[in-house]
């Protein structure tokens, strides 16, 4: 480690390290060269970098220095180093999406998020590991990766979660600020409430997904990981908006996810009641807590109710059919038996079957349930529940091995009925299958979760908020309020991946 550069330095907030940087008290090379150090070191124990990109991040470092010395300030993320989940193209480094398939490939251009965080000043210092195209094809566990089970820095026995899993443990082990991670259902949430950081999924078509691998095309986002909800807002306001090159893309307003722009006094909160049945009370009594702090700062707080409706099965069913047409040709070639995971392997074919009536009624029944949770925001700027259903899960001893029987589902997910019932009939479903991030991310929904405290085994619960489509500043309201007067989120892992005391 830099002699220059203190552990705990490495973990401080966007903000923080750029009023240090423009009082010349900190020099962005240092830190950069500190964090690289740092990746180097720990990084391998974790399994958490693919790539580190040093040539680029110093030289990039440099300029940010040079610029913010002749009064050339490029806004809050200048000079700061980042991540980025191994799915975004970088031009000149390995983008293997995680998969032995694409261990060699590279690109000769940048995807739009890197252009524009290169705009906005900001340092790659590196790619992040993640699971094997993202689990576009299902996957068992940690061990679907090229780099092999991400560890979390909480306690390395247990998997920081995927499929940003890089990502998450990167910004918790304070090798990164921030990182950038992708979620289809649940992949920027799930790392971030495991790893104990701030994960923000904005609207569906909030950010450009040109140079970035599919799995979805109707539901992947990209979004970041980061030290606090005010962080993330900083990231995605450089990140946001119309290109040209992603027709879904949307045109965005600053005040549409700027935290400063929402009151929080006389935020409207709902509290679900009916995700998550199985979690331990811990999980559900952390939301309370946190939802007490927001009613002290003026927040009114209701129980309600996710309508019951097939949003599991159908995000499922929309991953399933969207991720077989985007590597049907991984598939076709059999080289989808170079993937690490047995499910993986043999997915994509049953996925192929699917046929397109199929799809056109699927896609029905999904706006009827974006309807459905649209009429829900009514009530509520935002929605409340536990970050997940469960800790972190330990990763196993081995990896799995054989045909796999069944698509794995988080360790407090009830079974969910065979895929070939017609959705159309079951909008009367029972409510224990109900689950945020395919809720959410099915609906296009913007999401924050945020550190809630720890569980009795010492590893982080989150709390996460879901707004309205495309209000993602209301998320982000709700987050930085209760970040404002609450300490969860200052805490750390034990060493030598957290700050010690």
């Amino acid at each position: 480690m830099s002699a220059a550069i203190s552990d705990a330095t490495l973990f401080l907030s966007i903000s923080e390290l750029g009023k240090r940087f423009r009082d010349g008290s900190l020099s962005p090379v240092a830190l950069t060269q500190a964090y690289l150090e740092r990746c180097s070191k720990l990084g391998p124990e974790l399994n958490a970098v693919a790539t580190l990109t040093t040539a680029r991040a110093l030289k990039q470092a440099r300029q940010a220095e040079q610029e913010l010395k002749t009064g050339h300030d490029r806004g809050p993320l200048h000079g700061i180093p980042y991540a980025a989940k191994d799915l975004l193209a970088v031009a000149g480094y390995p983008t293997t999406w995680g998969a032995k398939p694409y261990a060699n490939q590279r690109f000769d251009f940048d995807a739009t998020v890197i252009e524009r965080l290169d705009a906005a000043g900001a340092v790659l210092i590196a790619k992040a590991a993640m699971i094997e195209l993202a689990g576009g094809l299902g996957y068992s566990g940690p061990y679907a990766s090229l780099t092999g089970p991400c560890h979390n820095p909480w306690n390395t026995k247990y998997w920081s979660c995927g499929s940003s899993s890089g990502s998450g443990a990167m910004v918790a082990a304070g090798l990164a600020t921030f990182a950038l991670g992708s979620d289809t259902r649940g992949s920027i949430i799930c790392p971030a409430t495991w790893c104990g950081v701030a994960g923000l999924r904005p609207s569906f078509g909030r950010v450009s997904r040109h140079g970035v691998m599919t799995i979805a095309w109707t539901m992947d986002k990209i979004g970041p990981l980061a030290r606090t909800a005010e962080d993330a807002a900083l990231v995605l306001a450089a990140i946001a908006g119309h290109d040209a090159r992603d027709w879904d893309s949307l045109p965005a307003a600053e005040a549409q996810f700027d935290v400063a722009a929402s009151r929080p006094r006389g935020l409207r909160v709902g509290r679900l009641t009916n995700v998550f049945p199985y979690a331990k009370p811990e999980l559900h009594q952390a939301v309370d807590r946190a939802l007490d702090v927001l009613r002290a700062q003026g927040a009114t707080v209701e129980d309600t109710e996710i309508p019951q409706a097939p949003f599991e099965e159908a995000s499922e069913l929309v991953i399933l059919i969207e991720a077989a047409s985007a590597f049907s040709e991984l598939i076709a070639s059999g080289r989808c038996q170079m993937l690490e995971d047995p499910l993986g392997q043999i997915n994509g074919y049953a996925s192929s079957e699917f046929k397109a009536t199929d799809y056109i009624q699927l896609q029905r029944v999904r706006l009827e349930l974006a309807r459905k949770m649209d009429a829900l925001f009514e009530h509520f700027d935002v929605i409340a529940a536990p970050g997940q259903g469960s800790t972190a899960s330990l990763i196993p001893a081995h990896a799995p091995t054989g045909e796999p029987t069944e698509r794995p589902r988080p360790a407090a997910r009830a079974p969910h009925p065979p895929h070939g019932e017609n959705l159309q009939r079951r909008r009367a479903f029972r409510s224990d299958s109900l689950q945020p991030d395919g809720i959410s991310s099915l609906c296009g929904l913007p999401a924050v979760t945020v550190p809630a405290g720890l569980s009795a085994n010492q590893l982080p619960i989150g709390v996460q908020f879901m707004g309205r489509a495309l209000n993602d500043a209301a998320p982000l309201a709700a987050a930085r309020l209760l970040q404002a007067h609450s300490s969860w989120h200052l805490k750390r892992p034990p060493m030598p991946y957290g700050v010690s005391s």
